[in-house]
């Protein structure tokens, strides 16, 4: 048999081995249908020599890999292109959300053939059986595709309507098991003992212009019931004895409904639990309902602030009603709770002059420093902008006019710039001189001085006192400049930054 899939997982980062939800949903679209195998990068000390000895053997048709912007690049990139320079008669498919966002590159570069814009769970399993059938005229048929025609032309099918989440088949953890221990994927963090990564919905019903998110699903959402969320979990429990779950959805508390029904099913199993939301959903939510999530183990929530500027809310699109007064009520809210809201921040919007990007820049800084204030348990976590605006967007027609644009060349990507672009640490963006980008640095730098992430739990006791009054002056004072004294601690200490490592696990 000729025709089997290599389904593979670039590696995301160091030391962070969260189970690959990303290609367990894939597989579970063709399990039992075709032969696949799976390849993690992230546990595999030569990922390319495992990969060619697959296709070695004569046996596999389809190399299929899941791309997300950043460090997965390293591999989905070089290693697309040998596999089609080696083996030309293998047919090479991507997904996640680089290819879909930047699918015309991608399909242009000459050595990937087919995108899956989306959710592949009817998309995947119906192109490989139209290619086995060798029925090509029923490509362009398949919903979530991207391709080219024989004419050349680049091809976006239509949109497929979300699944009901319910129904979709059960991912396939002992197939993945049988080619890595899933305890490998279970470490230490923050939140307890065999941390578990679980995705329970898909996509988003709002619209933010910079989220990589929205040309993909739309403003749309679809969820498992709190009830199927909750028996993978006894499942883990029961089987692995995990103690934490990161709930990595786009949107994980869309529904309060879902979030209690939730809550109230796993009050008592004694697991931690974080996941992402926004503020002016959950600041909805009665007090009784944060207390349910805080006693059900809820301990931590990734909210996506941006900025405290409203002015720049409305420019970003943010959408629902979030202001950068709501935030600071929410962030109260939850202080005598005890939940730890993780705020993250964007610095750096393009404005009209570089007086007023500087100015929002240090509206911002003053802004989180009164956050901290007011919960001096709330994390914060700051980016740079890095444009994923959506075409045909207002703030996409301000990056342009600004003179920024995407690369042209697929393995231009490939440039260390554009890695930590991605990682939203190198902006690339005309507008943010090399002042505005140490001011944001330089005020990160003392401001996780002052106040270490509780996500990293090295840093404590006197490692945490040491840092907190070498860093107090320059924190009040707002001398940010030069901050070497934090960052050579930081760096003997290897102090973990979650925005761009994850927790800190072992």
């Amino acid at each position: 048999m000729n025709n089997k899939i290599l389904i593979f997982n670039p590696k995301s980062a160091n030391a962070k081995h969260r189970i690959p939800n990303s290609i367990l949903q894939v597989g579970a679209s063709i399990y039992g249908i075709y032969e696949f195998v799976f390849v993690d990068g992230n546990l595999e000390n030569d990922p390319w020599e495992k990969i060619d000895s697959y296709f070695q053997s004569g046996n596999f048709k389809y190399f299929c890999s899941t791309v997300m912007p950043g460090p997965q690049l390293r591999q989905a990139i070089p290693f697309t292109k040998k596999i089609k320079e080696k083996y030309p008669d293998c047919i090479t498919i991507w997904g996640g959300y680089f290819a879909s966002n930047q699918y015309q590159v991608s399909i242009s570069s000459g050595f990937v053939d087919y995108v899956i814009n989306g959710p592949g769970d009817i998309a995947f399993p119906s192109l490989i059986r139209v290619l086995e059938d060798n029925n090509h005229t029923e490509i362009s048929t398949i919903k979530n595709l991207i391709f080219k025609n024989e004419e050349g032309e680049i091809i976006k099918t239509a949109k497929e309507e979300l699944l009901d989440q319910d129904s979709l088949p059960k991912l396939p953890y002992q197939h993945l098991n049988s080619f890595y221990n899933l305890e490998n994927y279970l470490s230490k963090t923050f939140l307890g003992r065999n941390t578990f990564s679980y995705h329970s919905s898909l996509g988003c019903p709002f619209t933010c212009s910079f989220c990589a998110v929205v040309p993909i699903y739309k403003g749309r959402w679809k969820a498992k019931s709190a009830e199927s969320v909750y028996k993978d979990v006894k499942y883990f429990k029961d089987t692995y004895r995990i103690e934490a779950i990161e709930f990595h959805d786009n949107n994980f508390f869309t529904s309060r409904k879902r979030v209690i029904e939730f809550s109230e099913l796993i009050k008592n199993d004694g697991i931690t639990w974080w996941g992402e939301g926004r503020i002016d959903t959950i600041n909805k939510y009665s007090d009784a309902d944060l207390i349910l999530m805080k006693e059900a183990g809820c301990k931590m929530i990734f909210l996506g602030a941006e900025t405290g500027n409203d002015e720049i809310l409305k420019q970003m699109n943010k959408g629902g009603t979030q202001t950068g007064e709501t935030i600071k009520q929410f962030v109260k809210r939850l202080y005598p709770i005890g939940i730890i809201p993780e705020l993250s921040f964007v610095l750096g919007m393009p404005a009209e002059t570089p007086e007023k990007v500087m100015a929002q820049i240090e509206w911002d800084i003053n802004f989180i420093k009164e956050v901290k204030q007011i919960n001096p348990d709330a994390e914060i976590i700051i980016y740079l902008y890095s444009p994923v605006a959506t075409e045909g967007s207002e703030l996409y027609e301000q990056i342009q006019k600004a003179g920024f644009s995407f690369p042209k060349n697929l393995e231009d990507w490939l440039a260390p710039a554009w890695e930590n672009f991605d990682l939203r640490k190198n902006p690339l963006t005309p507008w943010l001189t090399p002042k505005m980008v140490d001011r944001i640095m330089n005020f990160e730098t003392v401001l996780n001085g002052y106040y270490p992430t509780a996500t990293d739990f090295k840093i404590k006791g006197f490692k945490r006192i040491l840092l907190r009054g070498v860093s107090k002056i320059r924190y009040i004072t707002g001398f940010y400049k030069y901050p070497y004294e934090i960052k050579i601690m930081h760096k003997i200490w290897k102090y973990r930054q979650p925005e761009t490592q994850g927790f800190y696990s072992e």
